[in-house]
């Protein structure tokens, strides 16, 4: 009777993964998964920010109805009691429990990972989190510093693990309670890296040698990017290795050997968490349960890996809103897995060759605040109604809309050829488009334009991506009755995906764009 749900979510993880043609960084398990599922390739949060976008896709609301652009206020007192997907599926007679960063911890969810609403029990966080920002990264002269770059011995970290592994722990232990209880659950499982501090056991690097590791394909900031668009990477300005670099402030740039080692390190923190995920996947099949659980992998938003000189994530570009999604259903991503057959066998990074490709890969715009209704359907529960215009008011609404009906492919071919669009201008309003904004405290880079707190607001970017193309306003905002005034535009961006990928080229002001801002509007 109904489907038991793994819902993993990773902290700053941007898809460098080999399921979405990643050619360096091995992710064998997470690509085992993707072979099993269907696979979003255009998947976006709706702010790359943790505490907003978590909230926004909990609640199936965007960030404009939670209210939450920061990390400081509970939605429930701040914008409207709003119901969340965990709450939902208790409510329908799940057992619901988090493990791990699921919400952001802090007032952003009540000081209590919003239990008692969204858990049947206290949500479990790692006894070694609080260690994550000690000095804890072994420098060249044996010393502790507080380092972004941060290979560690796991034998030398207080109580001789990591967070993750931690988390890892305590999701297959519940895993088994759940089997032995034969209780129905919602498990969702929250990874902390690749998020700063890049610490991760050293091994990894092993995976990724110094010569192999290219530098961003567009390092330098874009001669025509509006300068409310940059974010300057504050937070690991922070970090004592680059705080010992003395670089300048906004723009830097970081030394290419420093990038070099940035990335090095994200993509070996990306390998240790594919391990962890690998390892509770393992442990479904240990338990029987592969069969009749929906796997959902997701991540909060991307991060900059050095591209339009940028680093972190605080911006409206595709590698900051851009997140990995996808969902196994047995018996509809995969035919239907008789019992006790091995869906997900652990696979080593250091031995394993080859990738797997996704079952299914669709192309389909979609946003992280549509999965509480895709979850609910694919669940078999009654989908939560669209909110209404204003929705402050009601507890149970999403503004998001299932992408269930994504998930059949051929089915998807069949209707694009049957529909022939002759008119141009009816079929590009039908196109989903992804929505993703982003607050500025002001028109050029300063020490709290990555995170400015609500009352410093004053500018709101907000994006839109369709397939062909990222369309960016930067509008005045008033954050004591959060209004934004599309008439005064600050600033904007229009990028062409065909000729140019990676958003190096603005062509806002050379261009009419009547048709994007009607449809930001809307």
């Amino acid at each position: 009777d109904g489907m038991n749900v793994l819902f993993i979510v990773v902290d700053d993880l941007r898809p460098v993964l080999g399921c979405y043609g990643d050619k360096i960084v091995k992710s064998p398990n997470i690509d085992q998964l993707a072979s099993q599922s269907v696979v979003f390739s255009n998947a976006y949060a709706q702010q790359a920010l943790c505490a907003p976008s978590r909230v926004s896709f909990l609640t199936g609301r965007r960030p404009d109805t939670t209210r939450l652009y920061d990390f400081y206020s509970y939605w429930r007192v701040h914008a409207g009691n709003y119901s969340t997907m965990p709450q939902y599926f208790k409510e329908n007679g799940y057992v619901t429990l988090s493990v791990g960063k699921v919400f952001h911890p802090g007032v952003s969810s009540n000081y209590s990972d919003d239990y008692p609403y969204s858990w049947s029990i206290p949500p479990f966080h790692p006894s070694t989190e609080k260690y994550e920002n000690h000095k804890t990264c072994r420098g060249k002269d044996g010393k502790l510093y507080a380092n972004l770059v941060c290979p560690v011995d796991v034998t030398e970290m207080p109580k001789g693990t990591l967070p993750d592994i931690q988390s890892t722990e305590e999701a297959i232990r519940l895993l088994s309670v759940m089997k032995t209880n034969k209780q129905k659950f919602f498990l969702a499982v929250g990874y902390h890296k690749p998020h700063i501090p890049l610490r991760y056991p050293q091994e990894f690097l092993k995976l990724y040698p110094l010569e192999n590791i290219t530098l961003a394909p567009d390092p330098w900031v874009p001669e025509k990017l509006p300068s409310v668009a940059y974010n300057p990477w504050t937070d690991i300005r922070q970090r004592e290795d680059v705080e010992a670099l003395n670089v300048s402030f906004p723009y830097g740039p970081l030394p290419d050997d420093f990038q070099r080692q940035i990335r090095q390190s994200y993509y070996a923190a990306v390998s240790y968490l594919d391990v962890q995920v690998g390892l509770l996947l393992n442990a479904l099949d240990n338990v029987g349960l592969s069969n009749n659980t929906i796997v959902v992998f997701t991540a909060d938003h991307g991060w900059s890996l050095g591209e339009h000189g940028e680093w972190a994530k605080y911006s409206n570009f595709d590698v900051a809103t851009r997140v990995p999604l996808m969902f196994y259903v047995p018996g509809v991503t995969t035919s239907s897995v008789s019992q006790g057959v091995r869906v997900f066998p652990y696979l080593d990074p250091f031995n394993h060759i080859g990738g797997s490709v996704p079952q299914g890969q669709s192309k389909k715009v979609v946003e992280l605040v549509s999965l509480f209704p895709t979850l609910a359907e694919l669940a078999g529960l009654q989908v939560p109604p669209a909110c209404p215009k204003t929705s402050f008011h009601v507890a149970l609404c999403t503004e998001g809309t299932s992408i269930a009906h994504y998930f059949n492919a051929s089915e998807e071919k069949v209707q694009e050829e049957g529909e022939g669009c002759g008119d141009t201008d009816r079929c590009f309003n039908e196109e989903p488009v992804a929505l993703s904004q982003y607050p500025r405290p002001a028109d050029t880079p300063q020490w709290n334009s990555d995170k400015p707190k609500l009352k410093d607001i004053r500018i709101m970017g907000y994006s839109m991506r369709t397939s062909d193309y990222r369309y960016t306003l930067w509008v005045q905002f008033n954050p004591n009755n959060f209004s934004a005034n599309f008439e005064d535009v600050h600033a904007g961006e229009l990028y062409v995906m065909e000729t140019d990928p990676n958003q190096d080229y603005n062509i806002y002001n050379n261009t009419s764009h009547g048709w994007f801002f009607k449809k930001i509007l809307g």
